[in-house]
């Protein structure tokens, strides 16, 4: 717990406080009201750093509503609010003489992607997108390297609920565009029925995605708890279970089941496919500690494959299997020229029209591709005809990656996604009690953007900072990984 150090916190109040009365005294009541808040907000960061972090969570999906220019560049809340976080973290270690800044096990494979990403810089037709793409990478390993560095169990615990209250939050937006038809006319469903929600991102699929991101994780910590306290329930000491857990397997219950159902409101084949696949590997990895859970990982299996016979029989409602019924075609890369696009398959043949267009840049620059971020700004010289539009990106990140830094950039992500799978899978069967859970969700979570990234890009509107704050959670995890609650 943090305490005031009287020699240093408290004469800093003071000052906050007198500067508090000089702008009442001084301002018309608006602006000192609102210097008021700031400096209320920065003082409250000054005391307690980690919550810059916990604003960060929010500001992903939230961020992007007030979005403010930049020497020509768009930067969001979270941009901010991460450059204020490390700057709250590095001030605070010079002023104690306890600065840290030992590099975590992920550094070093981010370094290499984010050096071959710039290297594809001396081919770019648009340095300012370049610039942009390779920011985000950058952002997203300052973002795991600052959790890592500056987090505990306990922070870990809070930075988990802040996830699934901001999760929640979004779904239940979701759940309001659907139910009340709140959005583009184009979104509409069954005639004008409901609406695919799309929350705060402007489009279904990143809005799914983003719910991707926190889903399995939120189950894979309810799990955890449950399984903590079925042990102890088990040897009658129930009491063992602390009570931040009890809150915290609330909050991770409640938002698993509302993001579940704001997920099938977004009617995103590409995430249903990522997040289903999410939750079976978060359960297996959570429960397979013993021959019964086994039998109910079986059982899981069964389930499966049982409801996959009820479509094929009809018993599954027509909405979700047809929803399903060409998926499989996705994973097809034949030749798009010349076939003619209808209602039924316009998403998947645009989709196949931009992933040819990908890999026509990838054979123009096999070694160092059209630049990093600029996929867009090649287009044009690779498109297909009647299809104009570059959409921003290849609809497929890993085409995507391979189309604007080439083999050496392609062989580099590989080698960072790896090592991301490997050291969250690790974590997995490292990890000690109810954290077992929250380690499975981690790799979970991977397991449904590697997938859903197969379709689209999620490393949009933010999303790329909330991968970066979970991948920080796997080595505070391993640190604490001595047996305890």
């Amino acid at each position: 717990m943090t305490r005031l150090h009287w020699g240093r916190d408290v004469p800093a109040l003071l000052l906050l406080l007198g500067a508090l009365a000089l702008a009442l005294a001084l301002f018309p009541l608006n602006a000192a009201i609102a210097l008021g808040g700031g400096a209320l907000l920065v003082g409250a960061l000054l005391w307690r750093p980690e919550y810059a972090v916990y604003l960060l969570v929010f500001a992903v999906p939230f961020g992007s509503l007030l979005p403010f220019s930049l020497g020509g560049a768009n930067v969001t809340a979270a941009d901010f609010l991460l450059l204020l976080a490390w700057g709250l973290y590095l001030a605070r270690g010079v002023a104690q003489r306890n600065l840290v800044l030992k590099a975590p096990p992920l550094v070093l494979p981010f370094t290499l992607f984010i050096l071959a990403a710039a290297a594809s810089f001396t081919v770019a037709s648009s340095l300012t997108d370049s610039l942009s793409e390779l920011t985000k990478w950058l952002e997203m390993l300052a973002a795991y390297w600052l959790v890592a560095l500056s987090f505990d169990e306990t922070r870990a615990e809070r930075l988990l609920g802040v996830m699934f209250l901001a999760g929640a939050s979004q779904a239940l937006l979701g759940a309001y565009q659907y139910y009340f038809r709140v959005g583009p006319e184009g979104f509409l469903l069954f005639g004008g029925a409901n609406l695919r929600a799309y929350g705060t991102f402007e489009q279904p699929n990143p809005y799914a995605g983003y719910l991707g991101l926190i889903l399995p994780l939120a189950f894979g910590t309810a799990l955890g708890i449950l399984r903590v306290w079925t042990m102890t329930r088990a040897a009658a000491d129930a009491s063992r279970l602390p009570h931040r857990h009890w809150l915290l397997l609330l909050l991770a219950s409640g938002a698993s089941a509302v993001m579940l159902a704001a997920l099938f409101f977004s009617y995103s084949r590409g995430a249903w496919l990522g997040v289903g696949a999410a939750l079976a590997v978060t359960a297996l990895l959570a429960l397979i500690r013993s021959k019964r859970a086994a039998r109910w990982s079986l059982i899981l299996a069964a389930l499966v494959l049982f409801f996959g016979g009820l479509g094929q029989i009809q018993l599954v409602p027509d909405v979700i299997t047809q929803r399903f019924a060409t998926v499989g075609d996705y994973f097809g890369f034949e030749d798009v020229r010349g076939v003619r696009a209808n209602d039924d398959n316009y998403a998947l043949v645009e989709r196949r029209a931009h992933w040819q267009a990908a890999l026509s840049m990838f054979e123009a620059a096999p070694w160092l591709g059209v630049g990093f971020g600029n996929y867009a700004a090649a287009y044009p010289q690779f498109a297909l005809p009647k299809w104009d539009d570059p959409l921003g990106h290849a609809h497929n990140y890993y085409l995507n990656v391979l189309a604007e830094t080439g083999a050496i950039g392609f062989l580099a992500f590989a080698f960072l996604w790896g090592a991301i799978l490997w050291q969250s899978g690790r974590g997995a069967l490292r990890a000690q009690n109810w954290k077992i859970g929250v380690a499975a969700g981690i790799f979970g979570t991977l397991v449904a953007l590697s997938i859903h990234n197969f379709f689209d890009n999620l490393f949009v509107h933010a999303m790329y900072l909330q991968v970066g704050l979970m991948l920080g959670l796997t080595p505070v995890l391993l640190a604490t990984a001595a047996p305890e609650q």
